[in-house]
C-alpha cells in the first residue's frame, strides 16, 4: 500500500503542473498582486493590483493607439485592457495554459453556481459586441488570429468586430467564459468572489529570488519548521532555514554542503536533469523522500527502463532515426526513492541523506 501511495504522491507533486486556483489572487507573471499606495491614473485599481504606475502608463498608451471614437465603446475597451491589473488576472488571461490577448469575458452561458458573486446575471461579452460591433478599433485585440482561430490576420485593415467575426455567437464563443462552476470571468468590474470573510494565505512558502542561483524546486520541510529543501537541475538538493517573517533576515544556502548530491545519476543539459523532488508527509519519522530526474543509459548502468516506443503501442525503436546523434530511448525518465535514515539520530534533524537509491519506482525510455 505504501508503494501505491508513493507513486500517487510523486505523480501529483512532481509530474503535474499545479492548476491555478480560482480563489487565490495571482498575476499573469505568476507573482502575487502588489499593494498600491495611490490609485492608478488610467486603470481604476487601488489597494491590491497586478499593475504599478509603469504598467498603468503602458496600458494607457495601448488604449490611445486604438483611437476609438465612440465613448461608450472606449469605456468598455479601457476596462478590458485594465483587467490585466486585476488581482486575479492570471486566471482571467489564461485558458488551458494558453495566454489570452483579452480577459475571459463573462457571458450568459456561465453557470449560476460560479464562485463569482455577480457572474450569474452578467453578459458582458454581449455588451462588448453590441456596443463596439461597428466601431473602428485600430490594433484590435479581438482579431481571430490572436485567439488561435482562423480569420483575419493581425495586420489586417479590418477594424470592426463585424469585419473580424461573423456573429456575436462566434465572438463570444472565442472570448466568452466557459460554463463551469468554478470559473472566473471579467464582467467590466474587478473580480469579486462569493466567499465571505478574510481569505487565508495558502500554506507553504513564497520566495522571489535566491541570489543568482537557478533553483528548480522548493519543498517545505514536512516537520512544519521554517526549513525548506531546494533543488537544481544538475541534481543537488539543499536544506536551508527560512528567516522569520519581519526579521529582515536573509536566506543563506551553503552550496558547498548539499543535503544530497545526485549529480552522478542525473543527466543534465538544457532540457534534461532533475525534474522535481517530494518528501513523504512523515519524513520527520521515516526519512523517505523522492526525486524525479533524467538519466543517460550510455553513462549510467542503472539507467535501464523500457522504451516508450514498444510493441504495446505498435512502435519499433530500431526504426526510429537518431536525434542529433542520440539513440532512441538513450535518455530515461526516472522516479526513485531515497532516505535520510542513519545519517542522524532522527530523520527530522538530518542535514544529509544517502545518495544511493532505496528503490526505483519508475523508469521509462524517452
Amino acid at each position: 500500500m505504501e508503494g501505491v501511495f508513493a507513486v500517487i504522491f510523486i505523480v501529483f507533486n512532481l509530474l503535474l503542473l499545479p492548476y491555478p486556483s480560482s480563489s487565490l489572487p495571482l498575476c499573469t507573471d505568476s507573482r502575487a498582486p502588489l499593494t498600491v499606495s495611490t490609485k492608478l491614473e488610467f486603470c481604476s485599481y487601488n489597494g491590491s493590483s497586478c499593475c504599478n504606475s509603469t504598467d498603468d502608463s503602458k496600458l494607457q498608451k495601448q488604449f490611445q493607439a486604438m483611437n476609438i471614437s465612440d465613448p461608450s465603446c472606449a469605456s468598455l475597451l479601457q476596462s478590458v485592457l485594465c483587467a490585466r491589473c486585476d488581482p486575479f488576472s492570471a486566471k482571467l488571461f489564461t485558458s488551458d495554459s494558453v495566454p489570452r490577448p483579452v480577459p475571459l469575458l463573462c457571458n450568459s452561458t456561465v453557470s449560476t453556481n460560479s464562485s463569482q458573486s455577480n457572474q450569474a446575471t452578467s453578459d458582458f461579452c454581449s455588451q462588448v459586441w453590441d456596443t463596439c460591433q461597428n466601431v473602428l478599433i485600430l490594433n484590435s485585440p479581438f482579431a481571430p488570429s490572436l485567439q488561435g482561430q482562423a480569420g483575419a490576420p493581425v495586420n489586417s485593415n479590418f477594424t470592426k468586430l463585424t469585419e473580424l467575426w461573423q456573429s456575436k455567437t462566434d465572438f463570444c464563443d472565442a472570448f466568452g467564459g466557459a460554463s463551469t462552476a468554478g470559473s472566473i470571468c471579467y464582467d467590466g468590474e474587478p473580480v469579486t468572489l462569493n466567499e465571505t470573510g478574510t481569505p487565508s494565505a495558502p500554506h507553504g512558502l513564497c520566495l522571489e529570488k535566491i541570489g543568482e542561483g537557478n533553483y528548480l524546486d522548493m519543498v517545505a520541510h514536512p516537520d512544519g519548521s521554517n526549513r525548506a529543501f531546494f533543488s537544481n537541475q544538475q541534481g543537488k538538493i539543499w536544506l536551508a532555514t527560512i528567516p522569520e517573517v519581519g526579521s529582515r533576515g536573509t536566506l543563506e544556502l551553503d552550496e558547498s554542503n548539499p543535503f544530497v548530491d545526485l549529480t552522478d545519476q542525473v543527466h543534465f543539459d538544457t532540457t534534461f536533469g532533475m525534474m522535481g523532488i517530494a518528501f513523504h508527509p512523515n519524513f520527520a519519522e521515516n526519512g523517505r523522500f523522492f526525486a524525479s530526474f533524467n538519466c543517460d543509459k550510455g553513462k549510467s548502468p542503472g539507467c535501464s527502463g523500457r522504451c516508450s516506443c514498444n510493441s504495446d503501442v505498435n512502435c519499433d525503436p530500431s526504426k526510429l532515426r537518431l536525434d542529433n546523434g542520440d539513440q532512441p530511448c538513450q535518455y530515461q525518465s526516472v522516479i526513485a526513492e531515497y532516505t535520510a535514515n542513519g545519517t542522524a539520530s532522527q530523520p527530522s534533524s538530518a542535514e544529509n541523506a544517502r545518495p544511493s537509491e532505496v528503490r526505483r519506482i519508475f523508469t521509462m525510455g524517452l
